[in-house]
């Protein structure tokens, strides 16, 4: 069945709230129905026949054909079907999803995956600021799902992470894993200052060697089944990961200034 398609006809005039434009949200909607659906962001009036062509499909998969780093909340309580955007989009990507699929062919804004707590949120350039962390107020970030970036992060990525998996194929910023309570971070390329700043438990799996703070503990070299059965399940998402994971590592526990039970890996 073909998807529904949207090509963005201008330049959006201000930023856009595309949260409504989901699979089950416009399941059962017709092509003039959805043209008429509000998704300005001031006091100006702006609908989606505004700014959008809509080619009439199944809402089980929706494709935007063009990007802007003014779409705000593509993806936001996604519970499941398909999204795929062919460029970027701004902040809070796939935020609060459930299920489903939201893939990103460009690069994404600020918040991307905040409070994501399953499917899968795949940005194939780089993602801003608080990738998978929380909103102001809220006391976790990603709690489920994986989270995929083959570009870079900025800075906090995963901060205050849960639950769920987060894996970085480029660099990522400062403070990178900061406040973590459990979940998997991953990444491949070189990370800035403080990884693991007040991480109380999880697991930090760097590529590139990181300065520590000395609240981290060398624990030497480390040996687990899991790493290599985590490798297998990372196989078919990034051979990278999967070549880090098959390696001999060396851990470091920490950040023994908080309660000191999460655990940074590097190659050892």
């Amino acid at each position: 069945m073909n998807p529904l398609v949207f090509t963005l006809k201008v330049t959006p005039p201000q930023r856009l709230d595309l949260s409504g434009l989901l699979p089950h949200l416009l399941n059962g909607k017709s092509s003039k129905d959805i043209a008429a659906l509000e998704i300005g962001t001031t006091r100006e009036k702006v609908t989606v026949g505004d700014l959008f062509r809509i080619r009439s499909g199944s809402a089980d998969e929706i494709r935007f054909e063009t990007g802007s780093e003014r779409f705000d909340g593509i993806g936001q309580g996604l519970q499941g079907g398909r999204i795929t955007v062919a460029g970027d989009v701004g902040i809070n990507a796939g935020r609060r999803m459930t299920g489903g699929e939201l893939i990103i062919s460009g690069h994404a804004g600020p918040y991307a995956g905040s409070g994501m707590a399953g499917g899968r949120l795949e940005i194939l350039g780089d993602a801003g600021d608080f990738l998978g962390g929380p909103r102001e107020g809220e006391v976790n970030g990603m709690s489920g799902g994986l989270l995929l970036v083959r570009g870079t992060a900025g800075q906090r990525a995963g901060d205050r992470l849960r639950r769920g998996t987060i894996l970085i194929e480029g660099d990522a910023g400062d403070w990178v894993g900061s406040r973590l309570i459990a979940g998997t971070l991953v990444v491949l390329g070189h990370v800035g200052a403080n990884p693991g700043y007040l991480m109380r438990r999880g697991t930090i799996m760097l590529a590139k060697p990181p300065t520590l703070t000395p609240t981290f503990i060398d624990c030497g070299h480390f040996s687990s089944a899991f790493a290599a059965v985590f490798g297998r399940f990372l196989l078919a998402e990034s051979r990278g990961a999967a070549r880090l994971l098959r390696a001999p590592l060396r851990r470091f526990a920490g950040d023994m200034a908080v309660l000191g039970k999460g655990e940074i890996f590097v190659p050892a």
